[in-house]
């Protein structure tokens, strides 16, 4: 089954590659990230993972995420985001001893923005809010010396920040990265605080305010991007 569902995948993917989406795809990645293309639109890319997960809706979870596996490790951007679509699709059926497999494909695979945000947007983070003790690993993973495992840290909380979840967390791991030099982590937490400061703006906005002569101006835009126009041009004053 894996076998067959891989090889067919791969080839809808080469069937379906759109020269326009192909000679645009360098731009979206800056230097030190890698990314392979088929050059498929991501329209067409959520289509064919849609088409496939109902032929695979009826395996065990092991074997879909086995799947997801070998689609991991092939680097192309497409099979990732299919892969993302698959472990997303399970999460009625994550347990806790999940995280140790998307640990290991963040550590392992994640090597670009698209891959970091697709992963933990949405199968992290649901995995997060169904296992909220597991904040905890995300803290590690704020320490770590890889770029894309930093920004996980913080781009999996998004939609828990958005739904008024863990701001304590939120703050702490923002202040392991507040000083990260690179701009993909700082984007990254910029944008968990902007998540948070749609269900608490006041709090977020003290929190920008109280480290806004250390932080980063990346971050510091980001962070305040939903704020109403006069907490902006408070939050930026010099």
């Amino acid at each position: 089954m894996k076998e067959r569902v891989i090889t067919e995948i791969r080839h809808v993917l080469k069937d379906s590659v759109d020269e326009k989406a192909l000679a645009s795809s360098s731009r979206f990645f800056k230097k030190g990230e890698e990314a392979l293309v088929y050059g498929v639109r991501m329209g067409e890319v959520n289509k064919i993972g849609k088409t496939f997960y109902n032929q695979i809706r009826g395996c065990s979870k092991e074997e879909i995420f086995g799947i997801c596996e070998e689609l991991w490790r092939s680097r192309y951007l497409e099979e990732a985001v299919i892969a993302c679509a698959f472990s997303e699709s399970l999460q009625k059926r994550y347990e806790s001893s999940d995280f140790a497999i998307f640990e290991h494909w963040v550590a392992k695979y994640v090597n670009n923005w698209a891959d970091c945000d697709t992963l933990c947007n949405h199968t992290v983070g649901s995995f997060v809010m169904m296992y909220p003790e597991y904040v905890q690993e995300l803290k590690k993973w704020a320490k770590s010396s890889e770029r894309f495992v930093k920004r996980a840290s913080a781009v999996t909380l998004i939609i828990p920040a958005r739904k008024g979840m863990f701001l304590a967390d939120i703050f702490e791991i923002a202040d392991i990265l507040l000083l990260d030099k690179d701009d993909m982590v700082q984007k990254g937490y910029g944008w968990m605080l902007k998540a948070a400061s749609q269900a608490y703006e006041r709090e977020v906005f003290d929190y920008v305010v109280s480290k806004k002569e250390v932080m980063p101006r990346t971050a510091l835009r980001y962070a305040i991007e939903k704020m109403p126009q006069e907490l902006r041009v408070e939050a930026m004053k010099k």
